[in-house]
């Protein structure tokens, strides 16, 4: 049991936040575990929902949370989420894959995952780190999937087109993809799979936009395939975020004031969908317009999009002149000030869709996330406080995504304070992870002045690639 909970917390740190999902995986499953019948007693009565409604501002403890009943799987939640420096917990080969590359057998692999999986990122890095000449071959599939759902042309409320699935398309379904790899690799049979692309990555984008008779947005898609991740021909290109809350390749000019949102604990920005599982019954994976409606978790009136809340910043391209297809990882790179001793950052990339008759409002598809809680900016083994008022460079790693902006679409970013109950609250006063005693509103500065620029990198797939 222990060693399986190990290999499962793989990712639920991001940028040094918590990924909560680990507190609904680990009721769920201590749920159905639950052999004692008092036990699965307590563990049926509680109102998970009710139990996030209570954060930030009275955190959960060892005997006072959702899985006390279950010891062993409160240790496992909290084991975690009160460690959030890089220390020897998470440096163990089952959890940190990365130092440990040099020692894994030269055996061929597939890293599979999916645009909406949090095991995206992790894919692509040990594809990476593994996918070396001295090794044996390695391939490397990334679709429009949540985690497990390789069989579906959607994820949440968008479709991907009849492409989209494992079955029919890569192999006759899941099973045959698995078994083909295994029959060349084990039993050595020649069935061609060695000479299949190395990397296959299904770039979303290219429907008709419309609304399918089950009520998602068409967004389609196709696969590339290629030699390597990522893709060959990728052109890195900066966006810089300008005064005015626009993108452009163009730095700004100088003399920008700064641009600022207050995050406040006790108002987080509620989580639409992205890259993450195990969530429900309180968040939901996939693509969604970035709207914010009643049945939502966390919503609150007035409803309307996200990007209307007055602690959401929001930068968009003007409507796109031609279509622009982007595939591979992305970064973040900020000149920030805040005047607190911790704050987080939350990025968010939008394909924007302009009004149509199934879309009167147009549709705000998130596309990819990442995160950064600021007292890791420096290092993940020693965080530090920042200090009021004081200018810092910060990177933001993303997930990887693929996508294709149509004509008239828009590329948007949206950064803001929180993200939940996808992650855990910065209650932004410097308390230890996983305690919340002193939450305070923090409000943060993004330079956009040419001195102190900020800037997106893309990566962008030339026509014709």
């Amino acid at each position: 049991m222990r060693r399986l909970l190990e290999c499962l917390s793989q990712r639920d740190r991001h940028g040094g936040a918590f990924d909560l999902k680990q507190a609904t995986w680990a009721w769920r499953n201590a749920l159905a575990d639950a052999r004692d019948p008092e036990s699965r007693a307590a563990l049926a009565a509680q109102d998970i929902a009710a139990w996030f409604d209570r954060l930030p501002g009275r955190s959960w403890r060892r005997g006072d949370s959702p899985v006390s009943a279950a010891p062993e799987y409160e240790d496992y939640l909290f084991e975690q989420w009160s460690r959030g420096t890089f220390d020897e917990f998470w440096r163990q080969p089952g959890i940190y894959a990365e130092g440990f590359y040099e020692r894994y057998a030269g055996v061929p692999t597939v890293h599979l995952s999916g645009w909406y999986d949090p095991y995206a990122r992790t894919a692509m890095e040990n594809y990476q780190g593994l996918a070396r000449p001295e090794r044996q071959p390695a391939q490397l599939i990334l679709g429009p999937w949540t985690h497990g759902d390789r069989s579906l042309a959607y994820a949440g409320d968008v479709d991907f087109g009849p492409a989209a699935p494992v079955d029919g398309n890569l192999a006759e379904d899941f099973f045959d993809l698995r078994r083909r790899w295994f029959d060349r690799w084990v039993k050595g049979l020649d069935n061609g799979v060695d000479r299949e692309p190395a990397v296959r990555a299904f770039v979303m984008g290219g429907g008709s936009g419309r609304k399918t008779p089950a009520g998602r947005l068409d967004h389609g898609g196709f696969w590339r395939e290629a030699a390597d991740w990522p893709l060959p021909g990728t052109q890195w290109t900066r966006l810089y975020l300008q005064p005015d809350h626009s993108l452009a390749t163009d730095q700004p000019g100088g003399g920008a004031a700064p641009l600022t949102f207050t995050a406040d604990p006790y108002n987080p920005v509620p989580t639409i969908g992205g890259a993450m599982s195990s969530g429900e019954p309180v968040m939901r994976a996939g693509a969604y317009d970035q709207r914010i409606t009643p049945g939502l978790f966390g919503a609150r009136p007035p409803y309307g999009p996200l990007s209307d809340r007055p602690d959401v910043l929001s930068f968009a391209t003007p409507p796109l002149a031609e279509d622009l297809e982007l595939a591979g990882p992305l970064e973040l790179h900020l000149r920030v000030a805040s005047d607190g001793p911790d704050a987080d950052i939350h990025a968010k990339l939008i394909d924007v869709y302009p009004p149509s008759t199934d879309y009167p409002q147009g549709f705000a598809m998130n596309l990819t996330e990442g995160v950064l809680r600021l007292r890791y900016r420096a290092s993940w083994e020693d965080p530090s406080p920042m200090r009021p008022g004081e200018v810092y460079a910060v990177t933001i790693a993303m997930f990887p995504t693929a996508n294709l902006f149509r004509r008239g679409h828009r590329l948007r970013l949206d950064i803001a304070g929180s993200n939940f109950p996808h992650f855990d609250v910065n209650p932004n006063s410097g308390e230890p992870e996983g305690s919340s005693g002193r939450p305070r509103k923090a409000t943060t500065q993004i330079f956009v002045d040419r001195g102190r620029a900020s800037f997106l990198t893309v990566p962008m797939i030339p026509s014709g690639v």
